[in-house]
């Protein structure tokens, strides 16, 4: 499959997603699910205090691996910008800590998902977000522009992932930082995974392996490089979601442990 024929997968996929939150269903399990798509990747993320006061369609719409909100050391008056924003719950969440004198940016591919996600702004009276329409390789802001860079379970769903990490170290300031959370490997994945489309757009089959994840930062020029696991899968945890996308028994046996969420640290040089 060619990377444009991956990339409009992924729209559509998480178009759809975005129009069930409007219709009212969940973003991506609903009673006519074939798989459960929701569990164990994107379940119990964000605490209700921190989603209290979030419209429910941006809780409806996330389908992160993590909470890089909670994990990124943000400051007020500082630049944020979220790679692959969706319904925008990262870039609200990230507005509150910034203050107003701060800002956050959204970046998203999908249509419906910017709509959902300034919908959600407007319900919510946050004035220092915009979203922005575009694509995580070709990120439409200047260089050295952005203290911080998030992203929730998104860079594993590009095919050209040395493009999105160059376009994060150009946008990032002297001394920004990249704190992402996403899907990691961790060993030999067997190829039915990989080969798989279904999981690939899930957050499961685009993750790097956690070394080549270290050594891409690397060369993009990232230092202080580190992944701290955040959730474990396992097999019998994922045994639904992986059968659901076609898997027999000793393949899902064979992923025990293999994938983790992780949030992802480095930094931009001073100079």
């Amino acid at each position: 499959m060619s990377d444009e024929a991956l990339k409009d997968l992924v729209k559509q996929k998480y178009g759809q997603a975005a129009l069930r939150v409007v219709d009212g269903s969940t973003s991506c399990c609903d009673s006519t699910s074939s798989q459960s798509c929701c569990d164990p990747v994107t379940s119990n993320l964000y605490g209700t205090a921190q989603t209290a006061d979030l419209p429910a369609e941006a809780v409806a719409a996330s389908l992160g691996c993590g909470n890089p909100t909670a994990l990124a050391e943000l400051k007020p008056g500082e630049t944020v910008l979220d790679l692959g924003s969706g319904g925008g719950i990262d870039v609200l969440l990230s507005a509150r800590r910034v203050g107003p004198t701060g800002k956050a940016y959204g970046l998203d591919m999908t249509d419906e998902m910017l709509a959902l996600a300034r919908e959600n702004q407007r319900k919510a009276g946050v004035m220092n977000v915009e979203f922005l329409k575009g694509e995580i390789e070709h990120v439409p802001l200047p260089g050295d522009s952005v203290d911080v860079i998030i992203s929730n379970c998104v860079i594993n769903l590009s095919a050209d992932k040395d493009a999105v990490l160059a376009e994060a170290f150009r946008v990032l300031k002297p001394g920004g930082r990249f704190a992402v959370s996403d899907v990691v490997v961790r060993g030999a994945v067997p190829s039915e995974i990989r080969r798989s489309v279904e999981l690939w757009i899930g957050c499961v089959a685009g993750a790097l392996e956690e070394s080549e994840y270290r050594a891409k930062l690397a060369k993009a020029g990232f230092e202080d490089i580190d992944l701290e696991p955040t959730r474990i899968y396992t097999a019998e945890s994922a045994r639904d979601f992986l059968s659901g996308a076609g898997l027999g028994a000793e393949a899902i046996a064979a992923v025990d442990g293999k994938f983790i969420s992780a949030f992802v640290r480095a930094r931009k040089p001073l100079s």
